[in-house]
């Protein structure tokens, strides 16, 4: 906890999307459960976009994305998202020497996509 403690922001802010008992870990963030007990974060990939660091895995039938935002060398925004499909989006306002041919900078890779359905949410960065 000593180590988690010094790269949070002390005015954390955390957003969840899933089933109320999948909150694990902000459960493991505030010491409410030990890291190496109950679910197991094994992530399967990252992703730096800008000032945030979106990660994904799955465990059992779980499928969760995390989305931290960094400023100062501290986590400011914990957004977690369990069974839900998530698409990363830019909406700042094209330049002119910029052609952009998506907006579409991330999106949810869950192994059983196409077996099962998931909400859907777009997350606007």
């Amino acid at each position: 906890m000593e180590m988690v403690s010094k790269v949070l922001a002390s005015d954390l802010e955390w957003w969840f999307h899933g089933p109320p008992e999948c909150q694990h870990m902000m459960k493991v963030l505030t010491g409410e459960t030990a890291h190496n007990k109950g679910f197991k974060f094994e992530p399967r990939s990252f992703t730096s976009i800008g000032d945030c660091v979106i990660t994904e895995g799955w465990e059992g039938q779980a499928y969760w994305v995390h989305v931290w935002t960094l400023k100062n060398g501290l986590i400011t925004q914990f957004r977690e998202y369990f069974n839900t499909w998530l698409v990363v989006r830019d909406l700042s306002p094209p330049r002119w020497e910029i052609k952009q041919n998506s907006l579409t900078l991330w999106q949810s890779q869950p192994r059983d996509l196409y077996r099962r359905s998931l909400p859907g949410l777009v997350l606007a960065i």
